[in-house]
């Protein structure tokens, strides 16, 4: 019976070892072609799929290397919104730097880029969206060596 109730909490865990419920933050990033103020669109980093087969499923519980550095980044972004301010701020910016996507032909890859964070969080029609931080303006050239 001892081994059962140490068992138990493995089959059916509970959630309370969160220790605040908080609104997840999700990584803009846009392309600039100057340092000043630029009407750049924000696109987000790394979307999650809208749907994913079960093959897809069966196979990312063996092998998701690119869930998992997603996750590293919001670990990453929940530093930076908790104060910790230079790796947090350089690893985002160096990843997001490494895959920008190409601009299209006869156009010239951006010189400058920039990222934010956004709080998402609520229930039903209480959706929100806030703008938690806005990082300082990169060269990707310089963050895609380091």
């Amino acid at each position: 019976m001892r081994s059962l109730t140490l068992l138990l909490p493995a089959l059916a865990p509970s959630w309370r070892f969160f220790p605040v419920v908080a609104s997840s933050p999700r990584i803009e990033f846009r392309a600039l072609q100057a340092t000043g103020p630029e009407e750049a669109e924000w696109r987000e980093f790394r979307p999650a799929p809208g749907k994913v087969s079960v093959g897809a499923m069966l196979q990312r519980m063996f092998w998701n290397p690119g869930r998992n550095e997603t996750l590293f980044l919001l670990t990453c972004a929940e530093r930076l919104l908790s104060g910790e301010i230079e790796f947090p701020r350089r690893e985002i910016a160096s990843r997001i730097a490494r895959r920008m996507p190409t601009p299209p032909a006869g156009r010239e890859r951006a010189p400058f880029l920039q990222f934010r964070l956004i709080l998402v969080g609520g229930h039903g029609s209480n959706f929100r969206r806030d703008v938690a931080y806005v990082s300082p303006v990169f060269v990707p050239a310089d963050l895609a060596a380091a």
